[in-house]
């Protein structure tokens, strides 16, 4: 994904060059690359269908005139509808076919990776089935054996690489010299992007371990939180003023919803949302159920759009969430679910976010099944975050909205 990001960049950024100057350029090569990587034209379910590549690089470079301008009355001198039409016609016509046709030679001489499994095949193999069809075939697990020392040394040499799946045969490989050996965590992160439970629970040290060294929030992402706030409330300002007035004739006050939530080491706060449903009690053993029977009519389309969220951005600069964070749960809710799903107060080590990893990897949850898979988004974001992961996730989130994902 990373070298097809730097080819669009470069040849972007080689077409404003040849026809126009240097400094629109650089404001139209970042502007559109910075869209294009927020509207997921190189995901690779994206990368496989010219169609879905031509629509999202339409959206992506609309999206991406609109950073432009922003800098316009700055450097109007700079900058003619001539720039805008140049790179709308070249990046339509130019960047689906370029991504599509590298991804293709890409793909065809990437280098199958046969692995013998330590582990049981019950155990593990639906977990490593999901990491061959996300890896496009690239990994193949071929073999699965419970292991002793003289299989591992006679089976290792047919394979291209050894993978741990079960600590417990770890003593073992004390024993024999494996030249390549990978561990089924850092197999499975990095492939599908979270944390299954499964796998927590057969290496729960090593997640022990992990969890409780993540880090407390560092200076930058503070920073990023009251800047993303501070724009955020100027913005949507007018827009919550109109839906107020909406909810109010509708069906009168109160306009905010007030709730407490389970917070940063479950430490409860109130968080503020514009109200979507109609008054009355909320069914604390099944929440959701009020969204399907009692919305209001100006609530389906602030849902939908995510305008109900807005006014958490007051809880961002109060300190009690951030821009980018696992979910926060109602206070019963929590209790239930830590209850059920290992691991899931883990979630809350780092402070709850108005969006996440978790909300854009995965629908919107109603079964314990759901916030099983949920949860292990949101674990591998508590243990992988950095603020080019918060970077990342707030420019994905505008690209959820648009294309209505996660939101119910």
């Amino acid at each position: 994904m990373n070298g097809l990001i730097l080819i669009d960049f470069l040849v972007v950024f080689s077409f404003n060059l040849l026809f126009f100057n240097w400094f629109s350029a650089i404001l139209f090569t970042v502007s559109l690359t910075l869209s294009f990587f927020a509207f997921r034209l190189y995901d690779t379910e994206s990368l496989q269908s010219y169609n879905e590549q031509l629509i999202r690089t339409v959206v992506g470079t609309i999206a991406g005139f609109i950073i432009v301008l922003m800098f316009y009355p700055l450097f109007e001198n700079e900058i003619n509808r001539y720039h805008f039409f140049g790179n709308f016609l070249f990046s339509s016509a130019g960047v689906p076919v370029l991504n599509v046709l590298v991804h293709r030679l890409f793909t065809k001489k990437l280098p199958v990776k046969r692995y013998l499994v330590l582990g049981r095949r019950e155990e593990i193999e639906p977990i490593l089935k999901e990491v061959e069809e996300k890896s496009l075939g690239r990994y193949r697990f071929v073999e699965y054996i419970n292991p002793s020392i003289e299989t591992v040394k006679a089976k290792q040499k047919l394979y291209d690489a050894v993978l741990l799946a079960d600590p417990q045969f770890e003593h073992i490989l004390e024993k024999v010299q494996v030249e390549n050996l990978e561990y089924l965590p850092n197999l499975v992160e990095k492939t599908l992007k979270r944390i299954p439970l499964v796998v927590i629970e057969k290496f729960k040290e090593y997640y022990e371990v992990a969890f409780s060294s993540v880090r407390e929030d560092s200076p930058a992402k503070r920073i990023l939180d009251v800047a993303v706030s501070l724009v955020a409330l100027a913005v949507f300002s007018p827009i919550m003023l109109i839906v107020a007035i909406m909810i109010y004739l509708e069906d009168g006050l109160p306009v905010v919803f007030k709730q407490e939530r389970m917070g940063k080491d479950e430490k409860s706060f109130i968080i503020y949302k514009l109200r979507s449903l109609k008054k009355g009690e909320t069914d604390p053993d099944n929440p959701n159920k009020a969204i399907d029977e009692r919305p209001l009519k100006v609530g389906k389309i602030i849902r939908k759009l995510r305008i109900d969220e807005s006014p958490q951005f007051l809880n961002v600069l109060k300190g009690d969430m951030s821009v980018v964070g696992p979910r926060p749960e109602m206070v019963e809710f929590h209790n239930m679910m830590k209850e059920q799903i290992p691991f899931y107060c883990k979630r809350l080590i780092v402070k709850p976010g108005i969006t996440g990893w978790a909300q854009l990897c995965y629908k919107h949850t109603s079964t314990l099944e759901d916030y099983r898979v949920k949860t292990e988004y949101d674990l591998w974001y508590v243990k992988n975050r950095n603020i080019f992961l918060d970077l990342r996730i707030i420019l994905q989130t505008l690209e959820a909205v648009l294309w209505r994902r996660g939101a119910k």
